[in-house]
């Protein structure tokens, strides 16, 4: 019996508490809101006394947009010269090397060619057909003369003798293009520059063999007193240059040494892998521009942007990044990123974004660092 009534008691007790828990508010019993607080912007300083950290404004700076690109200097295509062989033959001399300067008319080399001997040959044959060609001549006039020769044999006879004369005439001609005088055949050709300049490709040896009006010339002479520089120019940055425009060109070999060029050609076709343009650039050699040389051409537009500038100390370089400070409500300062250009004359720094002419600038941002980081 009294285990009996426990039990019953324990299931009363049950049905109360499941009653009581139904009549329970859950909006009651619900955890507190969580309270966000705000943390203070990481670019702003508050500092007690402002008047510690001197002011200065941006002022006006109108400057051309700049596009900076590489290139090579090559030769000019107009002045480069091939250099070619009448003859087939032996190479016996050379009298020229790559990378020399010649002068027009130098002898560059010599050949051994049977062509000489052909055409010493046909210029004899020529010879001797012109003199009984005009023996015959002689012969028909006199006979027509006197009336022992009919008026077609003379004229046939006087058709014979102009055809002698241009057939000598020709292989004579022929024997003097390939370096020869008819009256003194020495049987080699020699190759004489056809212009002044510099050697700039050899394509012979010696004792090597060379065909005449081969696509393989044995040297190519370029004028080096103007030079291209052609230079790869992205597509997006095509409106940046135009026909006739000034570039500034450097040198690696001569960082100090600036040149002038003018744009002489801007390609039509792009690389369709790196999508850029050949852009053409024609400059004066002083003397040390050598073909294959690396150079950076700078072009600048012809309308004028207006950026702001201000002294070289303003500008704190943190993080891979360029800051300056500004004022901002109550005694901060905020802590702007721009984005600088040149340097300028009197210590200035160009800034192309971030801050506008005429804006307000820490005259020393590198000590307004060091001040809020103690």
């Amino acid at each position: 019996m009294k285990s009996f009534a426990i039990l019953v008691c324990l299931h009363v007790c049950v049905l109360a508490a499941g009653c009581g828990s139904s009549e329970r508010n859950p909006a009651a019993e619900a955890p507190p809101p969580v309270q966000v607080e705000h943390e203070q912007d990481a670019g702003i300083f508050k500092v007690d006394h402002p008047e510690r950290f001197p002011l200065v404004a941006a002022v006006k700076h109108d400057a051309a947009p700049e596009l900076a690109v590489t290139g090579t200097v090559n030769p000019d295509i107009a002045k480069t010269v091939p250099v070619i062989t009448l003859a087939s033959g032996r190479v016996v001399g050379i009298y020229a090397r790559l990378g020399g300067t010649v002068k027009k008319g130098q002898r560059l080399l010599t050949v051994r060619s049977d062509d000489v001997a052909m055409g010493y040959s046909d210029y004899r044959k020529a010879v001797s057909d012109e003199f009984l060609a005009r023996t015959q001549l002689a012969r028909a006039k006199d006979l027509y003369a006197h009336g022992a020769n009919s008026l077609n044999d003379l004229q046939v006879a006087q058709d014979n003798e102009e055809k002698a004369k241009v057939d000598l005439e020709t292989t004579a001609e022929h024997l003097r293009l390939l370096g020869n005088d008819p009256d003194h055949v020495k049987m080699v050709v020699d190759i004489f520059a056809p212009v002044a300049g510099v050697i700039t490709d050899q394509q012979v040896t010696n004792a090597a063999g060379v065909q005449a009006f081969s696509s393989t010339n044995p040297f190519t002479i370029s004028d080096l007193s103007t030079v291209w520089v052609l230079c790869d120019v992205y597509e997006n940055d095509l409106p940046q240059v135009h026909m006739g425009d000034t570039a500034d060109l450097h040198l690696n070999a001569y960082p100090n040494l600036a040149l002038k060029g003018k744009v002489s050609n801007i390609g039509p076709i792009l690389d369709p892998v790196i999508r850029t343009a050949k852009v053409r650039i024609e400059v004066q050699n002083p003397g040390m521009l050598r073909v294959g040389m690396f150079v950076t051409a700078k072009f600048r537009g012809l309308k004028k942007d207006t950026h702001a500038a201000v002294p070289a100390t303003a500008v704190l370089h943190l993080h891979d990044r360029n800051w300056v400070y500004v004022p901002a409500n109550d005694k901060s300062f905020q802590r702007v990123e721009v984005r600088t250009g040149v340097m300028l004359p009197e210590n200035l720094q160009e800034i192309i974004s971030g801050i506008k002419p005429d804006d307000q600038v820490i005259q020393n941002a590198l000590v307004f660092q060091n001040t809020v980081e103690q």
